[in-house]
């Protein structure tokens, strides 16, 4: 389990690069943009730089993983079949995300067949929100070709959400990206819980509180990208996490097992219902 645990983080330098953007217009649709959008446009391109540094460094991450073996794991991803439940554009950005760590977690297991569902699922939300040029099939004849260099295979998918988001700011969309960005940790966080669960470890108990820097940042990012009430449950939602993160890292004698995070692993899990679930 340790295993998918790393590359769910590995996956997160990838993605974690967005500067932002929202609304679901496409490119080549004029839209009219508000100095309220400029303005947080603007505000978000640092805190989106700042979640990207509070993340691990990846070649640390690779050489973990090339310490351990795990099975594929199908059962902790969001399943394909969902994604025509996803018709706002709250839910097709943060499912975006979820199905992009997905495709990640497939693609370097080299999943061929998991690999092209999830791709398809990706391909279908950002059409959705105008930016499907980035996910397209010539990204995965590239991950097919270099499905023997786990740290390629990354670099690919990171270089397609780069430009999605590049997509996204040519319009000035900033909740949008910054949704992606926010499904892409919940879905990490979620795995990462889970194997922690089935599989004890202290090395995966603290990798998972580390997890508070970038959350905190994804926080920041959220509050200054003009959110409607529709999707603030995910900044309430993160904050609330956050909180518990907190409060268990204060401990002074902390203890380095799934019991100790299991109140933020159900706070996770809750959300992340909300999330797959489009409720």
């Amino acid at each position: 389990m340790k295993l998918l645990f790393n590359y769910i983080l590995v996956l997160l330098v990838g993605c974690l690069l967005f500067s932002c953007g929202s609304s679901a217009e496409k490119q080549d649709e004029e839209t009219v943009i508000s100095d309220s959008t400029v303005k947080a446009v603007e505000k978000t391109k640092l805190s989106a730089q700042n979640v990207f540094n509070s993340l691990p460094d990846r070649k640390e991450l690779l050489k973990l993983v090339a310490e351990n073996k795990l099975d594929y794991d199908t059962e902790i991803l969001n399943q394909p079949d969902n994604v025509k439940n996803y018709n706002t554009e709250t839910f097709i950005a943060l499912n975006l995300g979820v199905y992009g760590s997905d495709l990640s977690v497939a693609g370097v297991f080299e999943q061929t067949q998991e690999s092209i569902l999830f791709l398809k699922c990706v391909n279908s939300l950002s059409q959705k929100l105008g930016v499907n040029k980035a996910f397209d099939q010539s990204m995965f004849d590239r991950m097919d070709a270099q499905r023997d260099n786990k740290d390629s295979t990354l670099q690919i998918i990171t270089i397609a959400f780069k430009q999605a988001d590049e997509i996204l700011k040519a319009n000035n969309r900033p909740a949008t990206s910054a949704l992606i960005i926010a499904g892409v940790w919940i879905e990490g966080f979620y795995t990462s819980c889970q194997i922690s669960k089935k599989t004890p470890s202290e090395g995966i108990v603290k990798a998972i509180l580390q997890h508070k820097e970038t959350l905190d940042n994804i926080i920041v990012l959220l509050g200054q990208s003009d959110l409607n009430k529709d999707q603030m449950f995910i900044l309430n939602d993160l904050t609330t996490i956050s909180g518990i993160m907190g409060e268990i890292i204060s401990q002074k004698d902390i203890k380095y097992t799934y019991e100790t995070i299991m109140p933020a692993d159900e706070a996770v899990t809750r959300l992340r219902s909300k999330v797959i679930s489009a409720l």
